[in-house]
Formats: C-alpha cells, sequence, structure tokens
C-alpha cells in the first residue's frame, strides 16, 4: 500500500489531498522519503483530450510542478495551456512518447479507440513499462479491451474515471475511482492526487473502475430525473420549487448533493457543465455492461426512453441538470 493513503479498508482506500502529503512530509524524519516524493512530483505527462473537464485537469498537473505535453483535436484549445508552460504535441503518439505517464480524457468509446489505438495512436508509442492513466467514462467492454492492449504491449494501465463537474475539477477537488494493478495504482497517485479530495481504489480490474463510474452516473441521472419531477410537481401546486428543495433536503436528504444539483437545475449554467447527449451516451453504456452480465434494468430502460425524447426535442446540447428539468416540464403538458 502506499506511503500516502491515509485511510484504507474494505479495498476501498481514502486518500487525502496533495496539500495533505505535503504537510506530511515535515514529518517524516527520512531525508531519503522526501527525496523520494520529490522525485514523483516532477513526472513528464502527455494529456489527451482538452474539453472543458481535461483543460481543467491538465492545468492542476501543470501547477503541481508536472511537466505536461497535450494534445487536442483542435489545437487551439491547447494554446492557452501553453502559455501556462504546457508543451503542445501535433499528434496523440508525439505526446505520449517518452512520457512517464499518459493521461487522455477524451469523449467517448470512438474517440479514445482513434486517439489511443488508431493509426498513429499514443499506445503505440509508449514505452514498455511506462504508464496510461484512463480518466474518460468509456463501455466497460472497451475497458476490457484496453486492458488486454496494454498488457501485451507491456504498458500498465489504470482506470481512473473522475465524478465532479468543472467547478470541482478547477479546485482538484474531484473524486476518483481506480482499478488496476497495486503497482500501478502507487505509480499513478503523484498524477491523481493534484487532481482530488480522494480516490478510491475499487479493485485490481480497470473495468472494474469505468463500471462503477457509469453506475454513479446512472445514480445522479435519476436524481435530477425524480428532482425534475417533484419540481413539476411544486409549481403546479403554487409552491416555489427553491423552496421545496431547501425544505426536503434539511428533512430528509441533509446533501449537499442534492443542494448543489437542484441550485443547478433552477439556474443552468450558460456553458454546460455536461450536456444531455453525454449523460445519454453514459446511460447507455451502463445498459449495455448490464445486458453483457444478462442483468436487466427496468427503471434505467425506462429513463431511455426519456433521454431519447429529450434529445429528439433539441435538448442534446443542454445542461444535463437543466435540460432534463426542462424535458420534464415539456413532458408534464401533454
Amino acid at each position: 500500500m502506499s506511503k500516502r493513503a491515509t485511510v484504507a479498508s474494505a479495498g476501498v482506500e481514502n486518500v487525502s489531498g496533495w496539500e495533505d502529503c505535503q504537510s506530511r512530509q515535515a514529518d517524516e524524519a527520512s531525508d531519503n522519503w522526501i527525496n523520494v516524493v520529490e522525485k514523483k512530483s516532477n513526472m513528464k505527462i502527455g494529456f489527451l483530450g482538452l474539453g472543458i473537464m481535461g483543460s481543467l485537469m491538465a492545468r492542476r498537473l501543470l501547477a503541481a510542478s508536472h511537466e505536461i505535453t497535450v494534445w487536442n483535436r483542435h489545437q487551439a484549445k491547447a494554446e492557452p495551456l501553453a502559455a501556462e508552460g504546457a508543451k503542445i504535441a501535433a499528434t496523440p503518439a508525439e505526446a505520449a512518447r517518452g512520457r512517464d505517464a499518459v493521461v487522455s480524457m477524451l469523449f467517448d468509446d470512438t474517440a479514445n479507440e482513434e486517439v489511443l489505438l488508431g493509426a498513429g495512436g499514443a499506445l503505440s508509442a509508449m514505452e514498455p513499462g511506462s504508464l496510461h492513466i484512463a480518466c474518460s467514462t468509456i463501455s466497460v467492454a472497451l475497458s476490457e479491451r484496453l486492458a488486454a492492449e496494454h498488457a501485451s504491449r507491456g504498458l500498465e494501465y489504470v482506470a481512473a474515471p473522475v465524478f465532479g463537474r468543472p467547478n470541482i475539477a478547477a479546485e482538484g477537488k474531484l473524486w476518483i475511482v481506480a482499478a488496476g494493478a497495486d503497482s500501478a495504482i502507487d505509480q499513478a497517485r503523484p498524477v491523481l492526487e493534484p487532481l482530488s479530495r480522494g480516490i478510491s481504489v475499487i479493485g485490481s480490474k480497470p473495468a472494474q473502475a469505468h463500471a462503477v463510474k457509469l453506475a454513479g452516473n446512472f445514480l445522479i441521472t435519476m436524481m435530477i430525473q425524480s428532482l425534475s419531477e417533484a419540481f413539476v410537481f411544486s409549481k403546479a401546486n403554487g409552491i416555489d420549487p427553491a423552496m421545496f428543495i431547501e425544505t426536503v433536503n434539511s428533512a430528509l436528504f441533509q446533501s449537499p448533493f442534492y443542494a448543489a444539483y437542484g441550485k443547478v437545475m433552477l439556474n443552468p449554467p450558460e456553458r454546460p457543465g455536461a450536456t444531455i447527449g453525454l449523460g445519454h451516451k453514459d446511460l447507455k453504456l451502463f445498459l449495455e455492461a448490464a445486458e453483457t452480465n444478462k442483468v436487466w434494468l427496468t427503471v434505467a430502460d425506462l429513463m431511455l426512453d426519456r433521454f431519447e425524447e429529450a434529445v429528439a426535442s433539441g435538448l442534446a446540447n443542454a445542461d444535463w441538470a437543466g435540460g432534463l428539468l426542462q424535458a420534464a416540464e415539456n413532458a408534464s403538458h401533454r
């Protein structure tokens, strides 16, 4: 187990943030341990994918004094990071070549297959023993395929999808779900800790982390949908939805998560943190994984219909939370 883990039980580790690690260094009696931490903190990292979340995560790694080389399909998104010290690569292979670790934060299975496994893909340029950290939300099937590809090339592979909206990523307070070999997890910690307030190590099979991410996103979707219908019901009865969520959350859940999502739903951001299209994609991956394991999920099947209605009505690019509320309001007037 890593010396930097603070809590561990039942196979799940809650790991403190980078700042806590730095404060603990002062208490270490061994100069050798301090030297090891300093060495690990300055890694050469290739970062693939600079969407909203990817850009924020890459910026956190720069702030943690890592040497970052970034790649994005549209190079203009990389230029702000170059101004902060990142190098820009022309291809995924160039971003991965000679790196200690490569982090991927790409949109979907298709993008991951192309960027990682396609002609000139990142894995082809990685040296044996180097590490790939897959932070994207991808299918369980693709994660399993990637595990086999990494093994055949002598590469380390950690699945590390993240929970948190962009404002949380900007603060370095994502929660990361990780899975992989123990040695690979330890190798990944100096990369993951500047991004997170905690890391849950789920198991040794990387696909397990991606399964947890899909199931977690399903729970978020169902929370949003149930709140949406409760808000519609409240308004029909002359109750302010903001007062409803404050009252019910105080009485029942006492959850910062419900409070935060309630605010986002009632006041959608101009720039979506995640879109209905993204939520739709993730729910389909969740159901595909369930079908593979011969599990029938009735509520998830019904929710897929709600997503498809929302997409068909032109809400694919609307904020995931605010858009589902709008879709519920539209459906309530049938």
